[in-house]
């Protein structure tokens, strides 16, 4: 009976734990403040306890994370509507660095030493602090970086070109099937794609991926039968 209890309060706390996670939205990691982390932790040690409580009221549990969650909405809310609240709840960003000045008070802060601010540099592709002009740190705890005007990557601006725009590839054939409705959003149909896989010597079936270019022709990709027993990359 035990055992049951479990199996039903796993089963719930997962369901509960995806509605959750679907009112508070989707962020990655670096997209989360302090608090809604915390929250989120909190979240996930109810779910647990939940699972594994041999106690039939799952009512206060579900209670507990629904308020967190309700916590987290309402500070997303607030931070949306109000830029004081934005402030207070994700904090301000910091710069560190600006015209060759290391701001030593804005790194003791931030909780940075000057090894970690260094290889934080390192890690971002710059070597040289001479070489950047700003660097920032962002709410979310991230350096941004803008490298001097003789130290960037040149752009088509820098030569006086004008690349015409791009599109990406849409993909019309995924893990071997045929997706129509990318089909009829890229202005194609059945008698288009077919006559494209003819020109690759496939049919429908043989295709594994196939992405549609901008340049209306398509880039197939074959199922292959057998794998590749070497690593190259080991």
């Amino acid at each position: 009976m035990d055992l049951l209890n479990v199996t039903a309060a796993s089963i719930g706390s997962i369901i509960a734990l995806f509605l959750l996670t679907k009112l508070i939205g989707n962020k990655q990691m670096s997209q989360l403040n302090l608090f809604d982390y915390i929250n989120g932790i909190t979240i996930g040690s109810i779910a647990a306890e939940m699972a594994t409580s041999l106690e039939s009221d799952f009512l206060k549990p579900l209670l507990a994370m629904g308020i967190y969650a309700l916590a987290t909405v309402l500070s997303d809310l607030a931070s949306n509507r109000w830029l004081g609240a934005r402030r207070f709840l994700e904090g301000r960003s910091l710069i560190l660095y600006d015209n060759g000045k290391l701001y030593r008070n804005h790194l003791k802060r931030a909780r940075m030493d000057l090894s970690e601010f260094l290889t934080q540099c390192r890690t971002g592709g710059y070597y040289n602090l001479d070489s950047l002009q700003l660097i920032v740190m962002e709410a979310n705890g991230r350096l941004s970086f803008l490298p001097k005007p003789d130290a960037r990557p040149v752009t088509p601006a820098d030569l006086n070109m004008q690349p015409q725009p791009d599109s990406p590839q849409i993909p019309v054939i995924l893990d071997g099937k045929i997706l129509t409705g990318n089909l009829q959003d890229s202005g194609k149909d059945m008698q288009w794609l077919n006559h494209q896989l003819a020109m690759h010597h496939y049919t429908p079936k043989e295709v594994l991926l196939a992405l549609c270019n901008p340049d209306n022709t398509l880039s197939v990709y074959k199922k292959e039968g057998t794998n590749k027993h070497t690593d190259r990359f080991q």
